[in-house]
């Protein structure tokens, strides 16, 4: 009997590896990941696409073979030479992957996953879609949702998001168990995974070799409570260190600073000299007369500055245009070509109520999506010039500028040239940086003339602050966790993570219209956008949050936060916004907007709210036009992966309005306070239900 029983065994063991072995496609398995067969690089990001590396702090690097990578519809595949540097993935970008049955709405509520508006069932004892820490087991605060831009459910992939970054240099564990279809029944995991999952043997060496790596996730899933039987799959990524993330920058930040002398950017004192500036123009403004304000007439601005700043340019041409990346030495840093500099624009404007007797605060100044420096002279006015006596100097954002639409439009047919946007980006923050040392540096523009009146210098040499709206608000994240000269900043209708913002902007319709036709297949769409944040994260706060505050990087000084916020923004989503405030340790100003007016069951969930003032830490605040009425108002934003498109978009209301204003002239000076009365703080003449 006992005979009978084991051979028994042993007939059901190979008769259930037999058909595995043979239904599974693993002529690919050491490129591809066949646990997801239907794209070759999902699921994404994922650990089986790197490779050990002794020599990056992660211990591992990416490993993209050219032949994986998505094509374009002319067939051209994505280079991933650059990708290949990082030596993890990205801290925010969504994790992709394609579920065969899990790809209507109803499968999704069937299903029972973590939704956006409920971001606390992440932590639900049964939930199915999990990400845990390999080390600590903790899970991470997600949400799931399907791509609601696909057209079909076959080309539907599942997208799951962090609701606050993931740690730098931490290894996770994805986990989809217990998933359900549109009638609710259990949907099966592919014969790769279940191979793995079971124990059954292929005759595939590639695909062998990850067994004992693959065991190792199910037995960490054992003892953070999820029982291997339940799965439907289950990978593994490690998340790129902060040397990986912002190495390239930081490197490029001591090299320019070390060149003009100072090499201690963390003691926030200028020291060495300052960079070489040239003034090009001064224009005088008039007050305006009893007919208004006409030609070099201006009550708010008393005299407008423009020139040049020169940088020592990283890129591989001459004077760093549109178009260039850097050239990278044997250790993956930029080298510069010797004499090579970047003759960087800036526009100053000074208030009509500065004088040398009550000079003005220095802001550096970032301009919206795809503009120029000269954005600032349309935000030099009303309070911020004449009561709060702010001088705003802007450069243009090169990498995401106007003078960059030409290349722009040329990555959008060929992603392989996207190393030409995010390395113009890291340029672009030096140069900022070093207009910024060249506005407080004493002998920088307070030794010009056209910063004075006959008595003395029009500017406050110091201190110095950052400001930027929109990109601005975005691109400013980034500066700021690198600035060694200013340690507050406001960003205004900020967000971070371009992977998690295109979809969701009316602003990406015009570059969506490009990107589609060149890349058709929407199964793959949600993909390219997680894989070019890898690059992107090395020029936008998204790599950089975990630094932007209370974390500095070395030789760099701590940094204090405003982020005001749009409710319902049409271009920069709100979802973006509380995940950066969530990673920055930002604390929420209550109460954020009126009662009923949020979609979420506990809005705002994990954002600690600020409880006394005045408040000295990072601060969110959100500012709400009120509900749609009319031509007035905006509803609450679409809870799909999809722009809003109702109403009037806030995006660029909020931040004129004069008590947000005051808001950031008292949050420079030192505190933050609260102008809003107790109540939510509302704008565009909005004063609630």
């Amino acid at each position: 009997m006992r005979r009978s029983a084991l051979a028994l065994a042993v007939l059901a063991a190979l008769v259930a590896a037999a058909p595995a072995g043979a239904a599974i496609d693993l002529s690919t398995a050491d490129r591809c990941d066949p646990i997801d067969p239907s794209r070759c690089l999902l699921p994404w990001p994922n650990d089986h696409f790197t490779v050990r590396d002794s020599g990056t702090p992660t211990g591992r690097r990416l490993h993209l073979d050219v032949a994986s990578m998505p094509t374009n519809a002319s067939g051209k595949p994505i280079e991933p030479s650059d990708y290949n540097y990082s030596d993890g993935f990205s801290p925010g970008a969504p994790i992709v992957t394609k579920v065969p049955g899990l790809d209507t709405p109803a499968a999704f509520a069937k299903t029972g996953a973590v939704p956006i508006t409920d971001i606390g069932r992440s932590f639900d004892r049964d939930q199915p879609i999990l990400v845990i820490n390999a080390r600590t087991l903790r899970r991470q605060l997600i949400w799931a949702e399907l791509d609601a831009n696909a057209t079909s459910p076959a080309n539907t992939a599942l997208l799951i998001h962090p609701a606050k970054n993931l740690r730098e240099g931490e290894r996770y564990i994805v986990a989809l168990r217990n998933l359900r279809g549109a009638d609710g029944k259990l949907l099966p995991p592919s014969d790769a995974f279940r191979a793995y999952r079971d124990g059954l043997k292929t005759h595939s060496a590639a695909f062998e070799r990850r067994r004992d790596h693959m065991e190792d996730t199910f037995k960490r899933l054992k003892r953070a409570h999820v029982k291997r039987k339940e799965l439907y799959v289950a990978w593994d990524f490690t998340v790129a260190s902060a040397r990986g993330l912002s190495g390239r920058l930081r490197h490029i930040r001591d090299d320019a600073f070390g060149g003009l002398g100072d090499l201690n950017l963390g003691d926030v004192q200028v020291s060495g000299a300052p960079p070489k500036f040239k003034i090009t123009r001064i224009t005088e403004f008039a007050p305006c007369d009893t007919d208004g304000c006409q030609g070099n007439e201006s009550d708010d601005v008393r005299r407008r500055v423009e020139g040049t700043v020169e940088v020592p340019c990283y890129l591989d041409q001459p004077g760093c245009p549109a178009g260039s990346r850097f050239k990278l030495g044997p250790d993956g840093l930029p080298v510069r070509t010797p004499g090579n500099v970047h003759n960087a624009n800036f526009i100053c404007n000074i208030p009509r109520a500065v004088t040398s007797a009550t000079p003005g605060r220095l802001s550096l100044y970032g301009h919206g999506l795809f503009g120029g420096a000269g954005e600032v002279n349309s935000i030099s006015r009303g309070p911020i010039a004449t009561e709060h006596k702010v001088v705003l100097c802007a450069s243009d954002w090169i990498g995401m500028s106007g003078g960059d639409i030409p290349n722009t439009i040329t990555i959008l047919q060929d992603l392989s040239r996207f190393p030409t946007l995010a390395d113009r980006l890291q340029q672009a923050m030096v140069n900022f940086l070093f207009l910024g040392r060249a506005m407080l540096h004493p002998k920088g523009f307070a030794s010009s003339l056209a910063f004075w009146d006959p008595k003395g210098p029009l500017i406050d040499t110091r201190r110095l602050y950052y400001s930027g709206g929109s990109q601005g608000g975005i691109a400013g994240g980034a500066l700021t966790a690198v600035a060694p000269d200013f340690t507050r900043s406001v960003l205004i209708v900020p967000a971070m993570n371009y992977s998690l913002l295109l979809t969701r902007s009316i602003d990406f319709d015009p570059f969506a219209s490009l990107l589609y036709p060149a890349y058709p297949d929407e199964l793959t769409r949600p993909l390219l956008l997680s894989l070019i944040q890898t690059l992107w994260d090395r020029g936008e706060p998204n790599g950089y949050a975990w630094h932007m505050t209370d974390d500095p990087y070395p030789n760099t000084p701590r940094h204090t936060v405003l982020l005001h916020m749009a409710f319902g923004d049409h271009q920069v989503a709100n979802i973006g916004t509380e995940v950066e405030a969530r990673t920055i340790g930002a604390r929420i100003r209550l109460p954020a907007v009126d009662l009923g007016r949020h979609t979420d069951r506990v809005p705002y969930y994990g954002i600690e709210p600020i409880r006394r003032y005045p408040y000295g830490g990072s601060a969110l605040v959100v500012w709400d036009i009120g509900p749609l009425r009319g031509d007035l108002g905006t509803p609450q934003p679409p809870i799909t992966n999809t722009a809003p498109r109702l109403g009037r978009d806030p995006h660029g209301l909020t931040g004129r309005e004069p008590l947000a204003q005051l808001q950031f002239s008292q949050f420079i000076d030192g505190a933050f306070v609260d102008v809003c009365g107790g109540l939510p703080c509302h704008a565009a003449g909005w004063t609630g239900p």
